[in-house]
């Protein structure tokens, strides 16, 4: 019988992915991904090489995995208020994702390469791309420079998941729940986006 090479690896990834978003990829361990995965712990060194090329591959898979739930054009950055809520929401669902970023950062010093830097960069410069169109065309705040807006825009929607423990402490009178901090998300937003 034949290995199924493209199932182990992805049985391998779901596994890395949840070993990491948990223990960073400093303190995360091959053995327990392979356990999980049910693999030999040497198929994820000849798949993946080390644990931070591994690493490496989790991050930019799970970027890859939200650009393309959450895409961001000229349109959809007409409400950014919405494409922010639509973020929100893929965190909600997600939330090993901020964990990972945030590992990422404990783990990465200032000027040291990043996981698919120039992928993410050219990524990013196509949507702040999205936001310039708006704005050219009107449906956007021309005030704030777009490449603030998208900044502000990943920072607000994905920090509600990093510090859970702010919001009831900040704002008691908001709504409960996850569906209050969205709306809050969304309003504060559309007010940034808004056009005099």
């Amino acid at each position: 019988m034949a290995w199924d090479t493209e199932r182990t690896r992805r049985l391998i990834l779901e596994a890395a992915v949840e070993e990491f978003a948990t223990h960073g990829p400093e303190a995360a361990r091959m053995d327990r991904i392979a356990t999980r995965a049910g693999v030999n712990k040497e198929r994820i060194y000849s798949y993946f090489g080390n644990k931070q090329k591994m690493f490496a591959v989790v991050l930019t898979r799970e970027l890859e995995r939200l650009a393309e739930a959450v895409p961001l054009d000229e349109d959809a950055a007409s409400d950014l208020g919405g494409y922010a809520g639509r973020v929100f929401d893929y965190h909600r669902a997600h939330p090993h994702f901020i964990r990972l970023l945030h590992w990422e950062g404990l783990h990465s010093a200032e000027g040291e390469p990043v996981a698919a830097a120039e992928a993410r960069t050219a990524h990013y410069a196509r949507k702040i791309g999205a936001l310039a169109g708006a704005q050219a065309a009107g449906r956007l705040n021309p005030d704030v420079p777009p490449e603030d807006l998208m900044y502000a825009v990943i920072a607000l929607a994905g920090w509600w998941f990093a510090t859970p423990q702010l919001p009831p402490m900040l704002m008691p009178g908001l709504n409960e729940g996850v569906d209050g901090r969205r709306e809050s998300l969304v309003r504060l937003v559309r007010a940034l986006g808004a056009v005099d």
